[in-house]
């Protein structure tokens, strides 16, 4: 990847910012209090291992307190470092205030391989620094609540949880100071997915409206859609299965650290994410066409181009080169400012990052909401709408009955009706609402004003507005 005049990701994202500033109308002091992060602590501690006392190095970055608890993801990964973490804790300020999800916006990282070492080792690591940062209430179900990441999952968010509680044994909402954990240790359902589900939610928004089709060069439905992701961990693979297996969408190229596949006539994503499961990668995979070099499949043909794995994939160097008439960033920063303004000028629409990757924090924000309550989703309404339903189809049966009519309910009608809505419902319920409004907020923008010609300045313009009205609220 050439770096010539390449911004880094921090710089991409105060670019974008200053873009979607400059076109509105803050008073003095204002933008600058939005933009700065507020506070980084950074963690060096120790951890006996092998025989031998390893050091680490992390992060934890509040960016804005405009809302509280703030919420960001914690990832494991070599390349974690201020500049990023603090950058991304920018984009989770934005992101929260864009879903009306009401957190602040924070990051944590930690600078390790997490491939280098096995599950016990793993959770001394995790435990260590998950208690220098709940000793400074860096992890705090009311102050700061953090979420998988890149490295990260639901085993590590089950550690953090059970460390917080070992270190609060009275605080009876412990539970909620972590989100992305297992089902059986206080999470909820619909949380693995929900990234990508809402990957999913935001392309059925966009297709909705004929002007977005337009602007993008495309008609019609998601139906026969040619797809290619990059990256099959949990975002691009659900993304990819829900897309083909409820949209019919056509995914015809995955893109994987060792190489990609590609097929006109769609993969099979189920059988492409257990060959990658059981061998670490894509090589060797028989019922498809592989290339050694992912990047040539990057660049080929398509209607929807899926980036959900690293920052910076799109950059200077290949921008030119991308041939897809849409992109939807699964992952954080995945095209840079430099190759934004590129695409932008080649006509590609954009859904950014701060919004299309934004269901994990929106079911974060269900699971904290769960966690308070301590009660599951549905338990209270399940049966009661069950018995409301059963009555109206008992009265139509009677009806039928005494008139002789002879109506018959058809039995997939009556099975689906007479079902009370389940966690896993109502969590999909709540993530589609949510994508669809805070979608519906940002056309409202590109649509409407002259000044504004791209997804990403409206996204950036609403989630400012209301970072901004917060700070008005709290008399700043």
């Amino acid at each position: 990847m050439s770096t010539t005049n390449e911004p880094s990701f921090r710089e991409s994202v105060d670019l974008m910012f200053n873009r979607a500033v400059a076109l509105l109308d803050l008073p003095p002091g204002l933008e600058e209090k939005i933009r700065v992060c507020n506070a980084t602590y950074t963690v060096r501690f120790g951890v006996r291992l092998r025989g031998k006392i390893e050091t680490f190095t992390g992060y934890r970055s509040v960016h804005s307190e405009h809302m509280e608890p703030v919420k960001g993801g914690i990832r494991f990964a070599m390349g974690v470092n201020q500049d990023e973490v603090e950058a991304l804790a920018a984009l989770m300020t934005y992101k929260c205030a864009l879903v009306e999800a009401p957190f602040g916006g924070s990051k944590g990282g930690l600078r390790i391989d997490p491939r280098q070492y096995d599950e016990h080792e793993l959770e001394l690591i995790t435990r260590r620094f998950a208690y220098e940062l709940i000793k400074r209430d860096l992890i705090d179900p009311a102050q700061n609540v953090p979420a998988p990441d890149m490295g990260t999952g639901e085993r590590e968010m089950a550690w953090i949880a059970d460390q917080y509680a070992r270190m609060n044994t009275s605080d009876i909402n412990g539970k909620a100071c972590v989100t992305g954990k297992p089902l059986n240790a206080g999470g909820i359902a619909g949380r693995v997915e929900a990234t990508g589900r809402g990957v999913q939610y935001a392309l059925r928004e966009f297709f909705r409206d004929d002007r977005d089709l337009k602007k993008a060069g495309l008609t019609g439905t998601l139906e026969g859609k040619r797809v290619i992701v990059q990256g099959l961990g949990n975002v691009g693979y659900h993304a990819a299965k829900f897309l083909r297996e409820e949209d019919g969408a056509q995914i015809i190229g995955i893109i994987e650290h060792d190489g990609a596949l590609f097929d006109e006539k769609g993969l099979d994503v189920e059988a492409v994410h257990g060959w990658i499961t059981k061998h670490g990668g894509v090589s060797g995979y028989p019922d498809a066409r592989g290339h050694e070099d992912g990047a040539a499949v990057l660049e080929s043909d398509c209607d929807i181009l899926i980036p959900a794995a690293l920052e910076g994939v799109i950059n200077l160097e290949n921008a030119d080169r991308i041939k897809a008439n849409l992109i939807i960033e699964a992952a954080n920063g995945p095209v840079t400012a430099g190759a934004d303004d590129i695409l932008r000028e080649k006509g590609v629409v954009i859904i950014p990052d701060m919004y299309a990757n934004a269901g994990g924090v929106t079911v974060s924000y269900f699971e904290w909401v769960k966690n308070l309550s301590h009660i599951r989703f549905g338990r209270m309404q399940r049966r009661q709408e069950e018995s409301r339903h059963q009555l109206v189809v008992d009265e139509l049966e009677r009806l039928s009955s005494d008139k002789g009519l002879g109506w018959q309910l058809s039995p997939g009608f009556k099975e689906k009706y007479l079902r009370g809505a389940d966690e896993l419902e109502l969590v999909r319920s709540g993530l589609d609402d949510t994508m669809r409004i805070s979608y519906q907020s940002m056309r409202k923008i590109w649509h409407e004003r002259e000044d504004v010609t791209d997804l990403r300045t409206a996204a950036y313009i609403v989630a400012i507005e209301k970072v901004a009205a917060s700070y008005r609220a709290k008399g700043l």
